[in-house]
C-alpha cells in the first residue's frame, strides 16, 4: 500500500513539473507588453516605477488620507501617470454621504470645463488631418453665424473661439446656460451682445461660444460632436466610462453623488441636465481610469490617436490670463499665466505646468501635466473644497522637493543599462 501511493506521488510530481517547466517556456518566449500604450485594463499596477518616485507616491497617499478626513468631502479618485505608465490610481472615500460603496476607479463623476481640454484635443486631431485649420473662419463652416458686427463675424477663428479671445464679454449668456437654453439659440442670440473688445486681443472665458467648436466639427465631419469624440478620443482610449450626456451618467450605477455644504454637513444633491447644452465646453462625464487613459496620451504616447506635435500646438500660450487656482502659486508663485488652446499654462522659474480645472452641479475636476518631466496628474471629487483645490498643488510640491533624487536614481539605472545592453 506505502509503495502504490509512493509510485502515484512520483506520477503526480513528474507531471506538475513537466507542466510548470512548459509553462515557464512560454512565459519566456512571449512578446512583452509596451507600456506606451498603457491602459487601465492591460495595466493594473505598473512593470517599473523608480523606487524613489514611489516613496513619493505614498506620501502623497497619506497627505490626501489625511485631507479628505480634515475636509469632511465624501469621495474623490486620483490618477498620476509617468512617461507612458498609469503608477499611481486610487479612489478615496464613498459615492454618496452617509453611504457604503466607495469611490473605484471606474466610478463616474462630470468632469466640467476639464471637457474643454477635451474638445481641443478632438480639434487638434480634424486639424493633423486637415478636415480643420486653427486659423479657418467659424463662418467657414457655419455661415449663418453672426456676431455683432459683419468685421468682428468675419474675424473670428477657430483659435479665437477655443483661446476665450472671442473679444465676447465674461461668461457671456452662461446665465442661459443654467437656465437650460438650447445651443443654437443661445449661439443666434451673440450678434445681440456688444463686444468688450477686438476679436483675438484680450482673454475672455466663456462657455456658450466655445461650444460652438462642436457645430463647427458636426459641419465638417457630417458626424455629431458627440459622435466624434466618441469614434476618436474615447473608444481608442480605451475610455469605456465616459460620457457626453445627463441619461447616461443618471443611469450609471457606478456614478458619484454630487454635494453640497447644507447645514455644516455635506449633503447630496440630484445631478442636474445643466451644462449638456454645452458639452463641448462642460458636458464630459467620466471615470478616473479614463482620465488616466487620456493623460497617457497627453504625454505623447499615442501617436496613433494625436500627434505629439499637436499637442505641442494645443498647449503654445495664446492670451495671458490670470490663474483660477491660487493654490498652485502659493508655495511657489508662478511668474506668469496663460490659456492655450482649451488649456491654461503656468511658468514657474525653473518649470511650466498646463492645467486646467472645472466645476459644476458639486462635482470639481482638476488636471495638470508638467510636459518637461513626462508626468500628469488628474483629480476628480464629489464635493468642492480643499481636496480638490490642494491635491494637484501638493503633489508638485512634493515632486519638486524630491526631483533631484528621483532623476538620479533613474539616470544610475540608465547608466546600469548601457553598461550590461550587448
Amino acid at each position: 500500500m506505502n509503495i502504490k501511493y509512493y509510485i502515484l506521488g512520483c506520477v503526480f510530481f513528474l507531471a506538475l513539473s513537466i507542466f510548470l517547466l512548459v509553462g515557464f517556456k512560454r512565459s519566456d518566449n512571449s512578446a512583452p507588453s509596451s507600456p506606451s500604450v498603457a491602459t487601465v485594463d492591460k495595466i493594473k499596477t505598473p512593470v517599473y516605477v523608480n523606487p524613489k518616485f514611489q516613496l513619493l507616491l505614498d506620501d502623497y497617499e497619506k497627505q490626501i488620507e489625511d485631507l479628505m478626513q480634515l475636509s469632511g468631502i465624501p469621495g474623490a479618485a486620483i490618477a498620476v501617470v509617468k512617461d507612458s505608465t498609469i503608477v499611481f490610481m486610487k479612489g478615496f472615500g464613498v459615492k454618496i454621504a452617509n453611504g457604503k460603496d466607495s469611490v473605484n476607479e471606474n466610478t463616474v463623476f462630470r468632469i466640467a470645463s476639464v471637457s474643454k481640454c477635451f474638445s481641443s484635443f478632438l480639434t487638434g486631431i480634424l486639424v493633423a488631418e486637415d478636415t480643420l485649420a486653427w486659423d479657418d473662419p467659424v463662418i467657414k463652416y457655419l455661415p449663418g453665424f453672426a456676431l455683432k458686427t459683419k468685421e468682428q463675424t468675419e474675424q473670428l477663428t477657430l483659435r479665437h473661439v477655443l483661446s476665450h479671445t472671442t473679444g465676447l464679454p465674461y461668461h457671456t449668456y452662461t446665465t442661459l446656460v443654467e437656465d437650460g437654453t438650447e445651443l443654437s439659440v443661445m449661439l443666434s442670440k451673440l450678434k445681440d451682445v456688444d463686444l468688450s473688445n477686438k476679436v483675438g486681443v484680450e482673454y475672455s472665458y466663456q462657455n456658450v461660444v466655445y461650444s460652438v467648436i462642436g457645430e463647427v466639427i458636426h459641419a465638417a465631419t457630417g458626424k455629431t460632436f458627440e459622435q466624434e469624440m466618441q469614434e476618436r478620443v474615447f473608444s481608442p482610449l480605451n475610455m469605456t466610462n465616459a460620457s457626453l450626456d445627463y441619461n447616461t451618467i443618471t443611469k450609471n450605477a457606478n456614478r458619484a453623488w454630487p454635494h453640497r455644504i447644507r447645514y455644516g454637513k455635506w449633503r447630496p444633491t440630484p445631478i442636474t441636465n445643466t451644462y449638456y447644452n454645452v458639452a463641448p465646453a462642460g458636458g464630459i462625464n467620466a471615470s478616473i481610469s479614463d482620465m488616466a487613459n487620456w493623460m497617457v496620451a497627453l504625454l505623447g504616447n499615442r501617436p496613433d490617436v494625436i500627434d505629439p506635435q499637436t499637442l505641442q500646438q494645443v498647449f503654445t500660450p495664446e492670451v495671458k490670463a490670470p490663474s483660477k487656482n491660487r493654490n498652485y502659486g502659493r508655495t511657489q508663485r508662478f511668474s506668469s499665466s496663460y490659456y492655450g488652446l482649451g488649456w491654461r499654462i503656468l511658468y514657474y522659474p525653473n518649470d511650466t505646468v498646463v492645467y486646467h480645472g472645472g466645476y459644476v452641479n458639486g462635482f470639481r475636476s482638476e488636471v495638470a501635466i508638467n510636459t518637461k518631466e513626462r508626468v500628469a496628474i488628474c483629480l476628480l471629487a464629489n464635493a468642492p473644497g480643499m481636496v480638490a483645490d490642494k491635491g494637484i498643488p501638493i503633489f508638485f510640491n512634493l515632486f519638486r522637493a524630491q526631483h533631484d533624487s528621483i532623476a538620479a536614481y533613474d539616470n544610475r539605472q540608465r547608466i546600469l543599462l548601457t553598461r550590461t545592453a550587448p
